[in-house]
Formats: structure tokens, C-alpha cells, sequence
């Protein structure tokens, strides 16, 4: 079960695909934080997903609320596939220890070892503001980002 809205968004540090640590710490007080779990860096819904993100960056940018990509993949896959799609966002490697991220916001399958498709929307005190997810397989509506970043 993925955390729900009102709960204490826990707090991390994961390199981006940079290798650049990243912690959400860093944006309390500052700006709101949309973070978007995905399974893997190069597999097709995800990439479909994220380069929707993509072409819709102006919508996080215009609420000012900074996206992050984040799944289990190392920060070198995620370095490749950002080039190569052109992501202007970080993308978080929840590496190592596998999936702990993941696993602290509900998000984490321990079956096939991936994150589930799960999004947060965490406000600048820290307070999972939205949150949703999709069935296996299916991509989450860019309407559910729009209702998410309304509600803010």
C-alpha cells in the first residue's frame, strides 16, 4: 500500500543520474517535490510515461514543483536513457540498497523487485500532499499530474 495524502513524506538521499546526491530535505522550505517511482529506465511504458512528463515539464515548472524520477536502476542506465530521451529532470537511482525508497513510500514489489508505478506529491513542509499509482502495466493519466499539482 503506497503512503497516503497527510503522511510524513520519508526523507532520503539518491544519486541523480549524475551522480549528484539528491535529498528531499534539500527542498523543504524551498519548493514542492513530485516524485514519480517507475520499474526501469528503458522499458516501454516507462519511457512513454516519462517523456509525457517531458513534453509537460512547463506544468511542474509553472507550479513550481520539482520532479523526480525515481527507480532501481543504476545512475549509469539512467544517465544513457535521460541523454537519449532528453529528460531536463533528475532521475534518483533507488539502487542500493535495492528499492529502500521505494520500499519507505509503499512502493516497492518484492516479487519481481522493481517500484511500482506510485507518485507523490510532497509539499515544502515535508507532508505527502497526492499521492496515486497504476496497475502493472498501465501508464498514470497526465490528468492525474494536473488534479495532483491543482490541489497544492
Amino acid at each position: 500500500m503506497i503512503l497516503a495524502p497527510g503522511a510524513e513524506a520519508p526523507d532520503f538521499a539518491l544519486p541523480n543520474q549524475f551522480g549528484q546526491t539528491v535529498r528531499l530535505s534539500d527542498f523543504r522550505g524551498v519548493k514542492p517535490v513530485a516524485m514519480v517511482f517507475f520499474p526501469f529506465a528503458f522499458s516501454g511504458t516507462c519511457q512513454g510515461e516519462l517523456c509525457e512528463l517531458r513534453d509537460n515539464l512547463d506544468l511542474f515548472q509553472e507550479a513550481g514543483v520539482e520532479l523526480l524520477g525515481v527507480s532501481v536502476d543504476s545512475k549509469h542506465a539512467l544517465r544513457a536513457w535521460a541523454e537519449r530521451e532528453g529528460y531536463g529532470f533528475s532521475l534518483l537511482a533507488d539502487f542500493w540498497p535495492h528499492g529502500e525508497v521505494a520500499r519507505a513510500y509503499g512502493a516497492f514489489l518484492e516479487g519481481p523487485g522493481f517500484a511500482t508505478r506510485a507518485t507523490f506529491l510532497v509539499d515544502e513542509a515535508g507532508s505527502v500532499r497526492a499521492a496515486f499509482a497504476s496497475a502493472p502495466g498501465e501508464a498514470r493519466p497526465l490528468a492525474a499530474y494536473r488534479e495532483a499539482l491543482a490541489a497544492l
